[in-house]
């Protein structure tokens, strides 16, 4: 009996440090979740909506910082400049990490070398739409024309170099049309414009595109995702008119500055995949029709690999300069 009662108190003594340890790890104080635009766009909302839920789960409260500017580039580079501990992460967004390397002559940050990917958190397709009483009525009757009065049809954006922009930029490429790019300080300004008349086009995004798709005001021709949307089953995708190549999802995730703990980075992946799961969260992104993310960070870094090429040729083939 004794030997069992000091082996138990070695044991004890032994583990003690180690608990405190365990105590003091990762995370013990306030996580900074930077997001790279202003408050009450979609990032900003989405930010909010999964970091809640992984402040429950981590139990630790996640502060949002809006640092806007740039196409994203200010927001990002301070996540990219951050203390690689786990208590400066941010919103990565499509622009900053795949497009914006081609679209300026200069970043203060490397998105492929200075940015550690957690976790995806969700794709969203665009929608091709005109006006409810325009003479559109498909895609290819866009495109005929286009090609018969070249340089005349308008197409909205919500700036350039956006996903707006380059997808009217890609399906030009892809169709072989030159029309007119109409860039707006935000995109329901050019949506407005679209309603209004001045422009003839616009790729928005499906979560923006639908009160006035279902409100009559505009009339969905294509959309740019691979698969239909069981939002949308009737609209029929840009492959389906022919145009496999004008596959546009417009991503972001989770994301932390170089150099950070390989278990800290796995720990903030699983409560990002668990927040993902939470009810609230999934009926937010879902209800935009927007394709739920999760994912390992590989699985994350891998996308932005294969989508940085695709994008960079897309600014060039365009000849995007936003300087």
């Amino acid at each position: 009996m004794k030997r069992r009662q000091l082996l138990q108190a070695a044991g004890s003594a032994a583990l003690a440090p180690a608990l405190v340890h365990a105590q003091d790890k990762y995370p013990s104080k306030n996580i900074i979740w930077i997001c790279p635009y202003a408050a009450g766009g979609n990032a900003d909302s989405r930010s909010r909506q999964v970091a809640k839920a992984m402040s429950a789960i981590m139990g630790q409260t996640i502060i949002i910082d809006n640092k806007a500017g740039a196409g994203g580039n200010i927001g990002t580079e301070a996540i990219a400049r951050g203390k690689p501990d786990g208590y400066t992460i941010g919103m990565g967004n499509f622009a900053p990490l795949a497009v914006n390397h081609a679209l300026f002559k200069k970043l203060n940050f490397d998105p492929f070398n200075d940015i550690t990917p957690i976790a995806l958190i969700e794709r969203g397709p665009l929608i091709l739409m005109v006006r409810n009483d325009s003479p559109y009525k498909s895609v290819k009757d866009i495109v005929a024309a286009a090609k018969a009065s070249p340089g005349k049809l308008s197409y909205a954006s919500g700036g350039i170099g956006g996903s707006h922009h380059l997808s009217g930029a890609l399906f030009e490429h892809s169709a072989g049309i030159d029309m007119i790019h109409a860039p707006y300080k935000s995109g329901a300004a050019g949506a407005t414009d679209l309603m209004g008349g001045q422009v003839h086009m616009m790729f928005e995004q499906m979560y923006s595109a639908m009160p006035a798709i279902k409100g009559g005001r505009l009339r969905a021709l294509a959309i740019t995702s691979k698969n239909r949307s069981p939002l949308l089953p009737d609209l029929p995708t840009m492959g389906e008119q022919g145009f496999p190549a004008v596959e546009v999802l417009n991503w972001q995730g989770l994301v932390g500055p170089k150099g950070m703990p390989a278990d800290v980075v796995m720990m903030l992946n699983a409560a990002c995949n668990k927040a993902l799961q939470d009810p609230e969260v999934k009926e937010k992104i879902l209800s935009q029709g927007n394709e739920m993310g999760g994912g390992t960070p590989e699985q994350f870094a891998a996308l932005i690999k294969s989508e940085a090429p695709r994008w960079g040729k897309v600014v060039r083939d365009a000849k995007i300069d936003p300087e």
